[in-house]
């Protein structure tokens, strides 16, 4: 137990050192600040998940000592908890159904870590909401203060086109800020299972991503949340922050229907490659990733393509 306690103080003095970066206001430490949920994960996943319960705690009184009590809270919401949660769903096992290997363990689903990764980013956008404003005026209003402030600068001129771009990223804001925290839970938490897995110390087998899938229910819940997006208010923002996320996260079960379909391709890694390049640069294109993940929840993709090759590659 003592072992676990000080590998989570290690690991939340790392996690808040990372997520107190960002008051620099560089570029590099904004990008810091995105993994500071890394070290919890790894400590959750190579060790134990109080490990990270220890270390969001000990990271988050760290901060409300150094910076103010607000961050307290502020790191629990955006880093500690959630890293907590992602690792110990990851850890999750229970025995397999019978006529399966004696003692064999079904762990938990990489498809739904995505989902949860999603609900945990769409969260943390929707609790910061009320900050702003508990009134979609007032919340227009302290966002669009906020975001001026970041855009102002000494030169006067092109006042018209900065007001233009100001009202643009008050109404991107949110649903994209939500993308963001989607990406991140999911890129940390897979980095976090390549260290700790290349340390020798992951338990679970690593899964076979390729093959992961959603809960049906989930498109549902996703076309609920576009309806409700057009309602307007405060209502209509955070199902547009919810939409966002999970629409990535039918992204990542794209790039795995990708991974399984293009197996039997002599061009594959050149696929698989350009496809990567081109999400990464432009960005826009994840949205045909998007709909590759919704047609494989209706109509089965990877099922059809099996047919005509082996079983899903590993990746």
């Amino acid at each position: 137990m003592m072992q676990i306690g000080l590998i989570g103080i290690g690991a939340g003095a790392a996690a808040a050192l990372l997520f107190a970066s960002v008051a620099s206001g560089s570029l590099l430490s904004t990008m810091l600040f995105w993994f500071s949920p890394l070290p919890l994960l790894i400590a959750a996943l190579g060790r134990s998940h109080w490990a990270a319960m220890i270390g969001a705690l000990g990271g988050a009184a760290a901060l409300a000592l150094t910076l103010g009590g607000f961050y307290f809270l502020v790191f629990l919401a955006v880093a500690g908890l959630p890293a907590w949660w992602l690792g110990y769903l990851t850890m999750l096992a229970r025995p397999a159904a019978q006529g399966d290997t004696a003692g064999a363990l079904e762990w938990y689903p990489a498809g739904r870590l995505v989902v949860w990764a999603a609900l945990l980013g769409a969260g943390i956008i929707v609790v910061a909401i009320p900050n702003f404003g508990t009134d979609i005026e007032s919340f227009h209003a302290a966002l669009r203060t906020t975001v001026q402030r970041l855009f102002q600068t000494e030169n006067e001129a092109g006042s018209a086109n900065l007001d233009r771009l100001v009202d643009f990223t008050v109404t991107a804001l949110p649903p994209s800020a939500a993308i963001l925290a989607t990406i991140s839970n999911v890129l940390n938490l897979w980095l976090a299972a390549r260290i700790v897995k290349f340390s020798g110390h992951l338990q679970r087998p690593w899964p076979d991503i390729a093959a992961m899938d959603f809960p049906k229910i989930l498109a549902l819940a996703l076309g609920a949340a576009v309806v409700v997006s057009f309602l307007g208010g405060l209502i209509g923002i955070m199902a547009e922050v919810l939409s966002a996320s999970l629409l990535i996260a039918y992204g990542v079960l794209g790039f795995a229907v990708l991974h399984a379909i293009t197996r039997r391709l002599s061009s594959r890694s050149f696929v698989l490659a350009g496809t990567y390049a081109v999400v990464f640069v432009f960005g826009w294109p994840i949205l045909a990733l998007c709909l590759l993940g919704l047609a494989e929840t209706a109509a089965g993709l990877r099922a059809r393509a099996a047919r005509k090759s082996g079983p899903p590659v590993r990746f």
